[in-house]
């Protein structure tokens, strides 16, 4: 146990040596919430994807590959379908006119675009995007609380403290540098824990073990790619529940930030391989991990989450404590903390740079003084910080059979079904009008809410919305209002 505590006494130190490093750097707002726009391809790609895998990759993913078996491979098609799609066509077209708007937030993007009258698209991105990501943020605190829990034993409640703490405190030290070079360091880190540990275990195995027939002796449901069953309707729109996940990197404020803060757009086609490698490697190790541990603590017969924990997502722990001495448990303990901390750091950032500029600075204090300025922001992320953890510590108390894959996914389609259609839509369409985009953000904003909570009720319907989750029907209904409010738009305005 004391080998565990010292390897994370020196993984939140790096953490924040980083913080206090970066804060050397930090000469004004433009520093502080993009790193002035000099990032390399590698702090960019690998931010951007320990951004966006968060802690649901190594808890939730894994334990996704556990109880469902082969089928979760589908998240891995979605995933880096999503990346290569945002990096290869989206990203050099937001390079290119954020450069030219001079923008160094998402709202601010908006804004210039369309440069309307009226500041409602700045402050209605703004609070939308406050308003989801500390959803986001605070499934991401209740994730390390059950990390202390499985790994360490300690108190949820401790763990989430801790993290909490650590996060917050290089966040308002370094700002986005002190993010990106973390994130650097943190994505590094989940990429060898999660290649490492499927070689060890396939290694320690015996020779003549076939994993997958000892998996469909187990269930037959868990060597099938479209799950228990075969290709039945109900699975094939599983599958693509799970594949439209991906969907929200084709937008998502706190990974197309990298995109703002990237150096050039040569770094950009140079990144592109390393963000869908990283992808693909690491979102496969995963599955793989959730399914060598099916294989290796349960048995035919056995109900898997008695066993591996709710909806499996104990199964990396349970495996680990199998495989690997203390020592190397501890730099997984960090591991999964640096998926977890990697996201609420740019997420913070994200929402704080649009309330401070977008909000309080373009709507009421245009000629602040920056200092002001980047006291104001850090008191903002501190406030965000802290309605997160309210949330986190609420939800724990409501619903103590909560599961964080579907937590994460909650709090990441809002996200993305509120900010990709617009996102999209503005890069790709000329006419898209301001009117359009309100309506793409209002009608995304609350359909994840419609389709989680109101359309799985629905008599007969209910089973398949339940199973394609809200992701792909909220972004497919924030398109169509998008759109068709343009067309009203363009209509009323050659009648005038």
């Amino acid at each position: 146990m004391e080998t565990k505590y010292i390897v994370l006494f020196l993984y939140f130190g790096v953490l924040l040596a980083i913080g206090l490093i970066a804060s050397k750097k930090i000469k004004n707002i433009s520093d502080y919430y993009v790193g002035g726009k000099k990032l390399s391809y590698w702090i960019a790609a690998f931010s951007a994807r320990a951004t966006g895998e968060s802690g649901w990759l190594l808890i939730g993913v894994t334990g996704m590959g556990a109880i469902i078996g082969v089928s979760a491979f589908w998240i891995v098609v979605g995933e880096v379908l999503g990346v290569f799609i945002s990096w290869q066509f989206m990203a050099p077209r937001f390079k290119k006119m954020t450069d030219e708007y001079k923008s160094i937030t998402i709202p601010g993007y908006l804004f210039n675009h369309f440069n309307p009258d009226t500041n409602i698209i700045r402050i209605l991105s703004a609070t939308a995007l406050s308003f989801f990501v500390v959803i986001y943020v605070s499934a991401q605190i209740d994730i390390t609380g059950k990390t202390f829990e499985s790994f360490l034993g300690l108190n949820y409640y401790s763990g989430i403290f801790i993290g909490f703490g650590i996060v917050v405190v290089y966040i308002l030290s370094g700002g986005f540098l002190a993010v990106a070079w973390s994130d650097f360091f943190q994505g590094f880190l989940m990429f060898i824990a999660l290649v490492f540990l499927p070689a060890v275990v396939y290694l320690k195995m015996p020779g003549d073990v076939s994993v997958f027939e000892e998996l469909k002796n187990i269930d037959p449901g868990l060597v099938n790619p479209w799950g228990p069953g075969g290709a039945t309707w109900l699975n094939i729109i599983s599958a693509v529940g799970l594949v439209s996940i991906g969907i929200g990197y084709m937008g998502s404020p706190q990974v197309y930030v990298r995109f703002i803060a990237i150096n050039s757009q040569a770094e950009i086609k140079k990144g592109k391989w390393v963000a869908v490698g990283y992808t693909l490697i690491t979102d496969s190790a995963a599955v793989i991990i959730g399914l060598l541990g099916r294989y290796i603590l349960t048995k035919s017969g056995q109900d898997a989450e008695t066993i591996l924990g709710n909806s499996g997502e104990n199964v990396l722990a349970m495996l680990l404590e199998t495989v690997m001495p203390a020592v190397i448990i501890g730099v997984y303990i960090a591991a999964v903390l640096s998926a977890v901390m990697s996201t609420v750091d740019s997420l913070l950032i994200v929402a704080s740079s649009a309330i401070t500029i977008d909000f309080y600075q373009q709507v009421f204090k245009q000629k602040i003084d920056e200092k002001k300025l980047m006291m104001f922001s850090k008191r903002t992320t501190l406030v965000l910080a802290t309605l997160a953890l309210s949330i986190a510590l609420t939800v724990s108390f409501l619903s103590p059979n909560r599961t964080v894959f579907w937590f994460v996914i909650f709090g990441w389609s809002g996200i993305a079904a509120t900010f990709c259609p617009v996102i999209i839509l503005s890069l790709f369409w000329h006419d898209y009008t301001e009117k359009g985009a309100i309506a793409s953000m209002v009608s995304g904003f609350l359909s994840v809410p419609f389709f989680k909570f109101i359309a799985n009720n629905i008599p007969g319907a209910g089973i398949y919305f339940e199973k394609l989750d809200v992701m792909l029907p909220a972004v497919l209904v924030s398109l169509l209002c998008g759109y068709v409010l343009t067309i009203i738009d363009k209509d009323k305005s050659s009648a005038n």
